[in-house]
């Protein structure tokens, strides 16, 4: 049997948008790509905003951890996506790697105001990479070409 083919999603930090966008297409996949994340400077935890506004909408990343991009080098990585930050500068070639996308979006750690209006950048960054990923997901699949 074929091996699934391996997405990674990559961001400067990997504690908020790239953990969202693993959490999001993983669900959409359903197991037919593995799916992860890393950070060329990688913050150690992920954001517990992130955490909430993903588990609002029924994914769970709360078990996520912070990686560093240097860690998947040996791996065969078929695709890679950066989401943000400087991760497209300083992002490697991967062994193995095929394609590579940049969907660039705003980070939601910048938000400033009440407790709520955070919450609604972070959901506002949840929605436009919910609203990408799945659609990747379903031309992935509809193509079965698959990553």
């Amino acid at each position: 049997m074929n091996e699934a083919p391996k997405v990674l999603i990559l961001c400067t930090g990997n504690s908020r948008r790239s953990h969202m966008a693993e959490g999001i297409l993983r669900a959409a996949m359903g197991g037919l790509v593995e799916v992860q994340s890393a950070g060329s400077k990688p913050a150690g935890y992920v954001h517990s905003k992130a955490i909430q506004v993903l588990r609002e909408i029924g994914i769970d990343i709360s078990a996520h951890t912070s990686e560093h991009m240097n860690d998947f080098l040996n791996g065969k990585i078929t695709t890679v996506i950066t989401v943000g930050g400087n991760a497209d500068q300083a992002c490697p070639m991967f062994p193995g790697q095929v394609n590579r996308h940049h969907w660039g979006f705003g980070d939601p750690a910048h938000a400033q105001g009440t407790e709520e209006e955070i919450l609604a950048q972070f959901r506002r960054v949840r929605d436009q990479i919910q609203l990408v990923f799945e659609a990747y997901a379903a031309g992935l699949k509809e193509g079965k070409a698959l990553a």
